[in-house]
């Protein structure tokens, strides 16, 4: 079974380099869910998990859905990509989960519901801070003072940072040095010295944290703050669990405890039901592809697809994961 879906893995890996080249230069999706022709898929930061999996996604879409061609294009990730698929720029969003929540109620960076819906649950990412060794910092609650980048613009990184601060009694406007920088930028001003620390939400392993903690070594440390669950929980629910990241994961010296959230594939409510649950099923029937591009597509699992709340899921997507079990 392996050796014959090998190609596809190939495939997927070179749709890393060729299908996101175009970065966000694309067209306006308009109508293409509803009749055939391409679709796009609103995805994140260059050295991110979204990035990866969004053009090995495009990639297996482009060769299995009859019709269509897929393109993956670099986004400031969750809160972004959902103004854009709401807007009509995307097709096909990856978000986290507690951005699409804030989504659906209209909570938060969000004024209105949007009318959006998930095709599944994906892998749950792993908030990942990561602090210079000499800046004196081991605790959330050090950064007081210090330069922070808090993730992209409108991204669900910068939601997460920004609560985790209030979390431990800091205020992001006023306490700490606020850099929103993507994930690339971010990394080579911790190289450089220009920022003390960086916070990042995603899969395990991300290229940037791996470029990072390779280049830095013993300079640069990842920070626990499973302690900060309970404030977190206490205002915005369960949707915040926590786990660790393995030591092996970053070659750190012991795991890491850390707050997780899971990643959800959202499309707009008017998508076709014959097209969501096409696109469902490709995802689970090519997850080797997935999963040979970035290790943390192991996480998808059709025991989870249909774990969406408060987000509902596209008939057309539960149609395929009651026909996939």
């Amino acid at each position: 079974m392996r050796t014959r879906r090998l190609p596809t893995a190939v495939v997927a890996l070179a749709a890393v380099v060729s299908l996101v080249a175009c970065g966000g230069q694309r067209e306006p999706a308009g109508s293409s869910s509803e009749g055939g022709g391409r679709l796009t898929i609103a995805t994140g930061n260059t050295t991110g998990v979204y990035y990866q999996l969004g053009g090995a996604l495009a990639s297996v879409i482009s060769q299995k859905v009859s019709g269509y061609r897929a393109t993956a294009s670099e986004t400031g990730a969750s809160v972004q990509n959902v103004q854009g698929l709401v807007a009509g720029n995307y097709d096909i969003a990856f978000s986290l989960g507690d951005t699409a929540s804030d989504a659906v109620k209209g909570e938060n960076s969000f004024k209105t519901p949007q009318d959006v819906v998930a095709l599944t649950r994906l892998y749950n990412n792993y908030t990942q801070v990561a602090v210079r060794a000499s800046a004196g910092i081991n605790s959330i609650a050090d950064l007081k003072g210090k330069r922070v980048s808090t993730g992209s613009p409108n991204s669900g990184t910068e939601v997460i940072a920004r609560r985790l601060l209030e979390a431990a009694g800091l205020d992001p406007a006023k306490d700490v040095t606020a850099q929103r920088l993507g994930l690339p930028e971010s990394v080579d001003a911790m190289k450089s010295g220009s920022i003390d620390a960086l916070v990042w939400s995603g899969g395990l392993p991300t290229g940037g944290i791996t470029d990072l903690t390779t280049s830095m070594g013993k300079n640069v440390k990842l920070l626990p703050i499973g302690d900060l669950l309970p404030a977190l929980q206490q205002k915005y629910g369960t949707i915040y669990a926590q786990d660790s990241i393995p030591a092996a994961t970053y070659k750190q010296p012991a795991d890491v405890a850390t707050i997780i959230v899971p990643n959800v594939l959202l499309v707009r409510k008017d998508m076709k039901d014959d097209l969501a649950e096409q696109l469902t099923k490709v995802i689970y029937e090519n997850k080797d592809a997935l999963v040979a591009v970035n290790a943390a597509a192991k996480g998808i699992t059709l025991e989870n697809a249909d774990k969406t709340d408060p987000v509902q899921l596209h008939p057309g997507a539960k149609k395929a994961i009651d026909g996939l079990r």
